[in-house]
Formats: structure tokens, C-alpha cells, sequence
């Protein structure tokens, strides 16, 4: 059957207007959620550690500056993120002797490793809880580690959302080059080489960037 030009563009109207209707009573795609970028409130979070010092004892201590930021995804807690950097001259153990030794080249070497930093690779489910991946460099050596940790919140304050994050790991510093020690007369060392590790974070969600 051939058609003229007016019934073809009589049947192309129609087509066009058989797909707007569609068009228009389907209902809207709903947007997909982003995860939220929190920062690091310095002003309420800790990063801190304890070595045993002779044996008998345990010297605790924590960096007061520091940075970071956490890609939250609240539906999906496995595509999140964090990064965290550390500066490893702001070590205080309350001891200005002891500061300034842990800072030169028999420890961390600040002058030279400025910065501690740790970039998550991986979130995995771990039983009830979560655990996080990555890469931790200090003292100019990146090993991966893996820790687990919980989250508390979010809750709204002041119309920001805030967020908690609590963890704990231990790290063998000779791993990392941090290799200072003495032995005691007793056999035992000076400065133990597992150092534990806490972390209490404080994080607040931060604005959207404009469009």
C-alpha cells in the first residue's frame, strides 16, 4: 500500500503525539543520592597512641593537628571513603624533652616526613560491623593496613549533621623505619615496637558545592 504525502505526515503527527502523552505521564526519575563529604572537626576528634616505655609502663600521647575528609555513604556504608592527613611535628606526649626527641631523626624524622597520611582503598561488612583498608605511609614507607571501626550518628546539631567514628589498631613501628631503641639491662626494651593506635573522629557534613 503506498501513501501520500499527507497521510504520511499525518501518521508521523500522531506518532509524535502517541510518544508525548507517554512521555509526559511517565512519573520523574528520582535523582540518585551522592554520597556526603564530612570533614574532620579537629576541635572535638583524637588521634592518639601508647607504647610501652620499660617494660613497665605505657607513655600515651596524640597529634593535635591534623586533617581529613570521609565519603559517606549512608545506604551503602562499603562505597564510602576517607582520607586522613597527619602532621608529625605536632606529636605531644605532655614531655618537651621527649617531644623534641620523637621528632628528630631517631623517630619520625619530621624535618624530612612532614606528613602521616592514610588513604582508604576498600570498606568491607565484617560480621557485625565494618572494616577499613588502605594505605598508611609514615616515615616515608606505605604499608596497607586494615582496621575496624563503628560509626555513631549521624545526628543533626545546629542544623549540620555530625557524625562519630571510633577505632583502634596496632602498628609494629619497625615496619615503618621508626627503628630507635635501647635494651634494657633486663633483656627488655627501652621503647616497646607495637604501638597502639585510638581514633575517636568527629566529623560535620560539609556544604554542597553551588552548581
Amino acid at each position: 500500500m503506498r501513501f501520500s504525502s499527507f497521510s504520511k505526515s499525518v501518521l508521523t503527527l500522531c506518532f509524535v503525539g502517541l510518544f508525548s502523552s507517554l512521555t509526559l505521564a511517565a512519573p520523574p526519575v528520582p535523582p540518585v543520592k551522592e554520597a556526603s563529604t564530612f570533614g574532620i572537626d579537629g576541635a572535638h576528634s583524637r588521634i592518639g597512641f601508647g607504647v610501652k616505655h620499660m617494660v613497665i609502663n605505657t607513655v600515651y600521647g596524640n597529634f593535635n593537628k591534623f586533617t581529613g575528609t570521609i565519603r559517606f555513604d549512608e545506604k551503602d556504608i562499603t562505597k564510602s571513603s576517607v582520607e586522613v592527613t597527619i602532621k608529625a611535628d605536632s606529636i605531644n606526649t605532655n614531655n618537651e624533652g621527649r617531644d623534641k626527641h620523637l621528632r628528630s631523626a631517631d623517630f619520625f624524622d619530621v624535618e624530612k616526613f612532614p606528613e602521616i597520611t592514610f588513604k582508604s582503598t576498600k570498606i568491607v561488612k565484617k560480621g557485625k560491623g565494618y572494616e577499613c583498608i588502605g594505605q598508611f605511609t609514615m616515615h616515608g614507607v606505605t604499608q596497607n593496613i586494615a582496621f575496624p571501626f563503628t560509626i555513631n550518628g549521624p545526628v543533626t546539631i545546629g542544623g549540620k549533621p555530625r557524625m562519630g567514628i571510633e577505632a583502634s589498631l596496632t602498628l609494629n613501628r619497625q615496619l615503618y623505619g621508626v627503628s630507635w631503641s635501647k635494651k634494657l639491662d633486663t633483656g627488655g626494651a627501652a621503647v616497646d615496637d607495637n604501638v597502639n593506635i585510638t581514633l575517636n573522629i568527629e566529623a560535620v557534613k560539609q556544604d554542597a558545592p553551588k552548581q
